[in-house]
């Protein structure tokens, strides 16, 4: 996956507003669990982003706001499911915070993942 690639998909899982697709977010907010892998691809995807700007001064608004989506609404439709009791995939909130350092490490410029 290359940067470009890894752009589009991460705004891709967190713009998409049709109920019917598989987007990250749209899936977390229709109380359903992440498709198998796509956590994974999420990850590798903002490891390619990671590089990309890794050297960048700037970012894009659209990504940043992509980001921001990623990491902190993906946390809020995921505490507003436990409330309604959604059984989670076990492993989702660790994923979760995995996602957040991820993006924290984007805007901070140092890898926060091991």
């Amino acid at each position: 996956m290359d940067y470009k690639t890894a752009r589009s998909f991460i705004i891709n899982q967190t713009t998409a507003s049709d109920p019917n697709t598989d987007a990250f977010l749209v899936r977390l907010k229709y109380q359903k669990p992440p498709v198998p892998g796509q956590v994974t691809n999420i990850l590798l995807a903002l490891k390619m982003i990671f590089e990309g700007l890794r050297d960048a001064s700037t970012l894009d608004r659209e990504l940043v706001y992509s980001l921001y989506l990623l990491a902190y609404e993906s946390r809020e439709q995921f505490e507003a499911g436990r409330q309604a009791s959604v059984n989670w995939p076990p492993l989702l909130n660790e994923d979760l915070k995995r996602i957040a350092r991820a993006v924290e490490s984007i805007f901070s410029g140092v890898w926060q993942l091991t």
